[in-house]
């Protein structure tokens, strides 16, 4: 059942690479769409099945691979991934969705988008850790080209720059990977077996460190973030709400299915450290945000500012915060997909992001009041209104945090602050004043332009009105996270209907 959503996209690629050459480009979108959105009503059926009051692994699919090598076809679905995997089953559909009509080589781009899905789909799912470092790698690989091949004009510099930092971002990963299944004894590297480790504190402190190296490389948080910008600026549309919306969450899972749950001795070591870390993250993305003169730009600086609160919500380790870290990771997710879609359609129109040429967009009759009331509801979702998933995900991240670390979440709670600021003056400069002469005869939007957005708008919406939607998925998951006994787990699970989360037993990480 979940090698659905793995093996529909790969060979969907196949399929869609070995069409005739004289097929149009619409008509591969048209296939493309239609892979991609059977594989997200799948995703639907399998969470309508799925049983969110357990804390096992459901579906498991387990082959038999390699075993001279520990590796195994190991798949296992749970809360966490759970709603990873339906904003990558989305996004997906969504990308193919906004990709131009007519782009260049459709072959191969649309093989490479479903292609990307696979990986990134087979990471979040993966319960062998060899098995997660490929699919961790595959991704790269289609990102690379689609950056390279349908980017701007410098495409060539910043793919090989995310080339070279991911690669970097995967060595790190895997030698994590095997210093713990050589240091522990193992005989797999099935996540499982490795959880019950009892490694010195020593030992697991210099195997996540490596591990945490990698993952912040991902993320991206500060100060191995310097990828990010340019590969933003230079992607495409379709490709920046894939990247932001869901690769940068693999580096965010990474630390919750691995730092978490396989060193959490060493991670209570750290967490003071990954709090303060945060919190210069979220500062310094927000600052470098304010200078920004490219739209794009203010959104990448703006992802890198936001993804630092969700390693402040793992650092303090509660199951409240660990609750919001997956809420933040599909709250950001969805905001910065919907906003990085608006501003390609500003720059598809005008030929420009620059917020100092850019003005008086919001004309309700020659510019572009509709595109600019969706850019207006993005920036108010980032800051946090209330009535939106960006309000709930920060209030419980803030919430979960600042009893364990008052000052680092005070600090963040400013790069909250800084958010308005920035984004108030992108929009204040880009869509209010009179509009230029340069811009008096835009080309129009059509409906179908904006249907993506509408749709992210949608559940932007729906999910900060009726938060429980998700976090029913989530609940109980983030709570046996943190036990750390599996045989804990085991006994109580017979009562787990009656008991709420704040009834189920509070691990020593919470007491720290």
């Amino acid at each position: 059942m979940l090698s659905v959503f793995i093996l529909v996209p790969i060979l969907g690629a196949i399929f869609i690479a070995l069409l005739p050459g004289s097929t149009s480009s619409a008509r591969y979108r048209t296939i493309a769409l239609i892979i991609a959105l059977g594989v997200a009503i799948w995703n639907v059926v399998l969470g309508v099945k799925f049983d969110p009051m357990l804390h096992q692994m459901q579906f498991v699919e387990f082959i038999p691979w390699i075993g001279s090598l520990g590796l195994n076809y190991n798949l296992g679905l749970d809360g966490l991934s759970l709603t990873l995997i339906f904003l990558n089953s989305l996004l997906t559909a969504i990308a193919i969705l906004a990709s131009d009509k007519s782009i260049s080589r459709p072959k191969f781009y649309y093989s490479m988008l479903l292609l990307l899905s696979a990986g990134a789909a087979g990471a979040f799912l993966a319960q062998n850790l060899l098995l997660f470092f490929l699919f961790y790698e595959l991704e790269i690989i289609p990102l690379y080209f689609l950056i390279a091949i349908w980017g701007g004009p410098r495409r060539g510099y910043a793919a090989m720059k995310f080339l070279l930092y991911t690669a970097l971002s995967g060595i790190l990963v895997l030698a994590s990977f095997l210093g713990l299944c050589w240091l522990s004894g193992a005989s797999t590297f099935d996540y499982s077996s490795l959880r019950g480790h009892d490694l010195p504190l020593t030992l697991q402190g210099i195997l996540l460190a490596v591990l945490l190296v990698g993952l912040f490389i991902k993320i991206p948080i500060f100060p191995f973030h310097t990828w990010l910008p340019d590969a933003h600026v230079e992607a495409s549309t379709p490709i920046s709400v894939l990247l932001a919306g869901v690769l940068l969450k693999l580096g965010t899972y990474g630390l919750i299915r691995f730092g978490v749950g396989l060193f959490l001795d060493a991670w209570v070591e750290f967490a003071p450290w990954l709090a303060t870390l945060a919190a210069v993250s979220a500062l310094y993305g927000a600052s470098c945000a304010i200078s920004q003169q490219d739209m794009k730009k203010v959104v990448a600086y703006s992802s890198i500012a936001h993804m630092a609160y969700i390693l402040l919500a793992t650092a303090a380790t509660t199951r409240l915060s660990i609750l919001a870290s997956i809420f933040q990771m599909v709250g950001h997710g969805l905001i910065s997909a919907l906003l990085f879609l608006v501003v390609g359609v500003v720059y598809k129109k005008t030929g420009s992001r620059d917020v100092n040429f850019l003005r008086g967009l919001l004309n309700p009759e020659r510019g572009l009041p509709v595109t600019g009331s969706l850019v207006i509801l993005g920036v108010m979702a980032s800051c946090g209104i209330p009535g939106m998933v960006g309000f709930v995900a920060e209030f419980l991240v803030f919430r979960g945090s600042f009893p364990i670390y008052p000052v680092q979440t005070l600090l963040c709670l400013v790069g909250t602050g800084l958010t308005a600021v920035y984004f108030l003056l992108m929009v204040n400069k880009v869509f209010f004043g009179r509009l230029t002469e340069q811009l008096a005869k835009l080309p129009q939007v059509f409906w179908w332009e904006h249907l993506p957005a509408f749709v992210l708008t949608a559940l932007i919406l729906f999910l900060g009105l009726q938060p429980n939607w998700m976090v029913r998925w989530t609940e109980a998951e983030a709570a046996y996270l943190l036990i750390g006994d599996w045989q804990m787990a085991t006994e109580i699970q017979p009562n787990i209907d009656q008991l709420s989360i704040n009834q189920l037993p509070i691990n020593k990480v919470e007491i720290f």
